[in-house]
This record gives C-alpha cells, structure tokens and sequence, in this order.
C-alpha cells in the first residue's frame, strides 16, 4: 500500500516516516503537552467535558438493555390472560418506555452540552494559543525573522494553533468515551458468545492501520509543502494587495502571477487527489471485512433465535449490541487514529515553541572595557546565514572605527556596501560573526538589551507604514508617551510633518492608509516625515541614526530634514546612510565602504582632496546638477 506522495520537480521527498513505537511515544507526550494547553485556557472546560463524556458513555448500553426488556414485557404481556397479569405486564412495559425516554434526554442533552463546552473551549484556546505564538515572535531575534526556515515553522504552527490542541484533547476523551460504552456493551455481548465478540472488534483493527499510515502520508505532504503553500499565499497576496496592484497592471504581471498561482494550485490539488483516492479505497475495502464479520453474526443470532435458544429481547439485544459494540470500537480506533495525526501536527506548534529565545547573548569573549564615551568598532565581521557559498559571503569585515560621543557621522557607499549591516551591529540588532562593537567601552552583549534600546533612536530605509491613526505612526517612536500630545506635537514639527497634520480634518486621529474604512493614503514623501516624526519622539536617546529614510523627499527637502535634524540632534551622536552628497557633507566626518570594508575616513573636504573613490563620486552627482 503505496502512501508517499510524488515529490514535485526540485523539492525535496517527504521525511520516511518513523517507527510505530516512536510514533506512540512522541504521541502520548504531545497529549499530554496539548492538554495543559487546554487546562491552561478552560480547566472549568476540561472539568466539564470530562464529566458529560463519561455520561454519556455509560447510557447507550443501558439504553440497549432497557430495550431488550421492553420487548421482553410486551411479550409477556401479550402472552399474560386477559385482567390484572396482563395490565401489571403493560405498566411495566410502559414504565420501561419511560425510562428508556429519561435515558434518551439524558444523552440528548449531554451531546448538546458537549459541543457547546467544545465550541467555548476552542475560541478560548485559539485566542490563547495565537496570542502565545505572538508572544514568542517578539522575544525572537531579527535573525529568525530574516530565515526561510523559521518562517515554515511559524506558517505551520499558526496553521494549527486553533485547531488541533482541542482536537487532540476531543480525542483522548473520544477514546474514554468510546472505552467506556464498549465495556458496557462487552458484558452484554458475552453471554451470547466470547468468540464472536471478539471477531467484531478485531476486524476493525485492518481500517484503522490504513487510516492511521494514510494520516502520516497526508502530515509529510503537508509539512514537506510548507514552503511552496506561503509562496502560494504570497502570489495570492500579490494579486490581491493595494500595495502591488499598480505595478501589476502598468506592468502586466496579472496574468504570469496567476498562471504560476495556478500551476503551484494544480500541483497541490494532484498530490491531494491522490492521496485522498488510495485512502478513500483502502478504507472502503477493509471496512468490508468488518461488515461481512458483523452480519455473520447476525446470521449466527438469528439462527439461535429461530432455534428458540433465545427470546426475540435477547435477539434485539445482541443485535444492538454487535452494531453498537463494533461502531464503539471503530470509535475508539478513528479517536486513536485522529490523536495520531494531531500529534502529528502538534509537534508543528511544539517545534515552534521551542525555538530558543533565552539564549546568552554573549557569544565570544567580551571585548577589554575602555574608559571612553562614544561607538567604536574593533576588528568587525559579519555575515549572514546561508549567503553565498557555504554562507562565506562577508557583509562587513575587518572594521575598526571609533566614533566619538556627540560626533556626526556619515556613511557612503553603493548599495550592499555594508552600510545598513553596520547600523543593524551598532543597533545591537545582530552580533558581530568576529571582533566586537563597544559603546561606552562596554561591549554591546554585556548591555541591558532595554537600556541599549533606549539610548538609540534609528529609522530604517524600509520603514514601517502602519494602517493605524496618525498619533499611533508617529507616537510608537515612544510608545510609553502616546498620549502626551505636546511630545507628539514637537516630533510632528521636528519631523516636518506640521503641515500635513494641519491638512488632515481630524488631525493626530486621522486614520492612514486604505485597509480600513475611513482611511486616507500618504504619499510616500509624506510617509517619510511621520516615519522622521517617529525617530524624533525618541527625546532620551542619545544615538541618532536615519538609514537614508529620505529617498522619497526631493534633494531640498532632504537637505532641509537634515539641517533641521543636525540642529537638533546637537550634542548626541549622530550616523546618517543617504547617497546626496550635499547631505553628506554637513556631516563632521564621512566613512566609505565598499564590499563590507572601509576603505575612506574624514571630513568632506579631506575626501575630496585625497581625490580618491569619494571624490569620484561626488564629482559624478555634482556633474549631474550641470
């Protein structure tokens, strides 16, 4: 029976998958880890499932029984002479009915209670569990963000967050419920024949051997996917997103994204169908056997019952009994064959909470401590994971720079030069692969990660453009002082965005962008200052960095932002990243970088001077204002 899917072209094959043993272990632990999931989010939900489950597992077979003497009392009431025999025997037939009703309601009302606790339950721990993934996505490094690999597991741990823990919990109660009934019905079906109980039960067991192997197939299916479903979701993003909608028409990019987003579609619907026809057959065919073992039975009772070895109750009774007993054992084994591929899938959600967080930062010897006050760079290198071959690819290397507090700083150089890397080490937002970066003498790992925080202020090229209110775009440069409008108010002003402030009907409340109602969109310049706006709410930091977040304002707007920005950033340190030389040269000092290397250092006019690689480029710009 061949489970393992066709590998798309240039994926790799599904994992083999692991041994039933294995399999068992890995599945009782993952209960056990899903169920304090759930006690966590609803114990009184737990409590209470645990309760109506046993109930209603104990009724059904006393309800076949109640039955089997109902028939039992109409028989001896129509047997009994007319007058009071036959009225005593009517009562008690009618006094069974009842009772079988009361049974009836009283399973009725636990089914009904059972799912509304189930469907309580479930928002209660979606909520949870998705506020649990968020939670470890802010205490995870820039680093994991900028990693394929990490981003599977995420997609898939959010993918199962709000489903399979309460499923896997359903389950395990599904198998107690299901033990519960069977036994019940087992102590009626031996006094008709041991054996034959047995052979009802055990032809089940080949069905949930498929089931269980066709679950396996479809988790490592869906696992080995992971990548292309977000390349699917992305395309689909793509398609369907304001953001992109403009290129995608002016450029005609509409029909190739969608044929490569059905192609990638089609792909998955063929492993889908596969797996979905072989499991769809297999299960057919064997649930034959257990069907041709059930109605032998029946056969066999029947007999007996013709022979008068047994009363038409008793009939009745083995006949429920053999239905009801097999369909509780088939509930058992679809229950273990469901925790089976839920623990599956949960160790998704377990994969990604596992990811270390609580890591020392230091990761090499701390650098001497220096009596000193400002930045300085000694002996730096670094390089991504996985860039080039065998990730040898340098974005810095070789570094030593020390910049002086309250000096400003510029840096120059072409794109992947190493600029943005420089300010990400400086921000302590990745750490040197070699040497160490100091502030204050200190090396940077030796710091409170808050306090660094606090004491630099930076804007990114690639800012954020958050659909939130105005107040919220530019106040989260200080999130602590949201409310404090004269704050919010001098940053607006600092930032250069008085004027589009005052243009906005309902001013510091107006909601940005497009995605929810109301909204009105910026243009990119006028992105740019609340984002310049959102670096000066930061009063405190004594480490001012823009990494060319001007690119969308002409040449004198930007000049005008910087002069603005040196005046007020007088007495802190200041490193600006833009590729306009008369920017540039307002600084006190300049540093060229070229692959990952500083191959330049001074002031504009020194550059200049020594009529090297700065020189020539600012010479090029300059030619371009002729």
């Amino acid at each position: 029976m061949a489970v393992v899917p066709h590998p798309l072209p240039g994926l790799t094959p599904p994992a083999p998958e692991v041994g039933l043993g294995a399999r068992l272990k890995a599945s009782a632990k993952h209960s056990a880890r899903a169920l304090g999931l759930v006690w966590d989010s609803a114990p009184g939900g737990v409590i209470a499932l645990g309760v109506f489950t046993v109930i209603a597992a104990a009724l059904p077979p006393f309800v076949a029984y109640v039955g089997k003497m109902i028939i039992d009392a109409v028989i001896a009431a129509h047997a009994a002479a007319p007058g009071l025999a036959r009225h005593a025997a009517l009562l008690r037939a009618v006094r069974l009915v009842g009772l079988e009703l009361a049974a009836v309601v009283v399973i009725a009302g636990c089914e009904r209670v059972l799912g509304l606790v189930r469907q309580l339950v479930g928002l209660r721990l979606g909520i949870d569990l998705n506020v649990r993934i968020l939670e470890k996505a802010l205490r995870l490094d820039l680093a994991h963000f900028e990693d394929a690999e990490f981003y599977d597991k995420l997609t898939r741990a959010r993918r199962e967050a709000s489903t399979r823990p309460l499923s896997l919990i359903q389950s395990n109660f599904q198998v107690v419920r299901g033990a519960l009934t069977l036994v019940g019905y087992i102590a009626l079906l031996v006094r008709f024949s041991g054996w034959m109980a047995l052979a009802v039960l055990v032809a089940t067991i080949p069905a949930f051997i498929a089931e269980a192997r066709f679950s396996g197939a479809a988790f490592r299916l869906r696992n080995w996917r992971s990548p292309d479903s977000r390349r699917l979701t992305y395309l689909e993003y793509v398609l369907a997103n304001d953001e992109h909608a403009k290129e995608v028409k002016l450029f005609g990019l509409g029909p190739l994204l969608l044929d490569r987003y059905k192609t990638l579609a089609e792909s998955f619907f063929a492993g889908d169908r596969a797996l979905a026809v072989r499991r769809a057959a297999w299960g057919y065919a064997l649930s034959l056997v257990s069907t041709a073992v059930f109605y032998g039975s029946y056969a066999l009772i029947v007999a007996a019952t013709v022979r008068g070895r047994l009363s038409l109750g008793d009939m009745t009774l083995g006949l429920v009994a053999f239905r009801q007993g097999q369909q509780s054992f088939q509930a058992v084994l679809s229950a273990l064959g469901g925790m089976y591929e839920d623990t599956l899938y949960m160790s998704n959600l377990f994969d990604y909470f596992a990811i270390p967080t609580d890591v020392p930062k230091v990761s090499g010897p701390l650098a001497v401590v220096r009596a000193e006050e400002g930045i300085r760079f000694e002996g730096v290198g670094f390089r991504y994971p996985g860039t080039g071959p065998d990730g040898e690819r340098w974005a810095l290397r070789g570094v030593d720079v020390f910049i002086p507090k309250g000096q400003s700083l510029a840096l120059v150089g072409e794109n992947g030069a190493g600029k943005t890397t420089f300010i990400k080490l400086l921000a302590n937002l990745y750490q040197p692969t070699e040497g160490s970066v100091l502030l204050d003498g200190r090396d940077l790992r030796s710091w409170d990660e808050q306090a660094l925080r606090r004491r630099i202020g930076v804007i990114f090229q690639d800012f954020n453009e958050y659909q939130l209110a105005l107040r919220e775009n530019v106040a989260f440069g200080s999130v602590e002082h949201l409310a404090d409008d004269l704050r919010v108010g001098r940053a607006v002003d600092q930032g250069g965005a008085k004027e589009l402030v005052a243009g906005l009907s309902a001013g510091l409340e107006t909601q940005l962008g497009r995605w929810f109602g109301g909204g009105v969109e910026l243009s990119g310049g006028q992105w740019q200052k609340v984002a310049l706006a959102r670096a000066f709410m930061r009063t405190d930091a004594d480490i001012l960095i823009l990494d060319e977040p001007t690119a969308a304002l002409d040449a004198e707007a930007e000049h005008a932002v910087f002069q603005r920005f040196k005046a007020l950033a007088a007495g802190r340190t200041t490193i600006l990243i833009s590729h306009r030389f008369p920017t540039v040269r307002m600084a006190d000092r300049i540093l060229v970088l070229e692959a990952g290397r500083v191959v330049e250092d001074g002031s504009h006019a020194q550059l200049v001077a020594a009529g090297r690689r700065y020189a020539r480029m600012f010479g090029l710009q300059a030619a371009g204002y002729l």
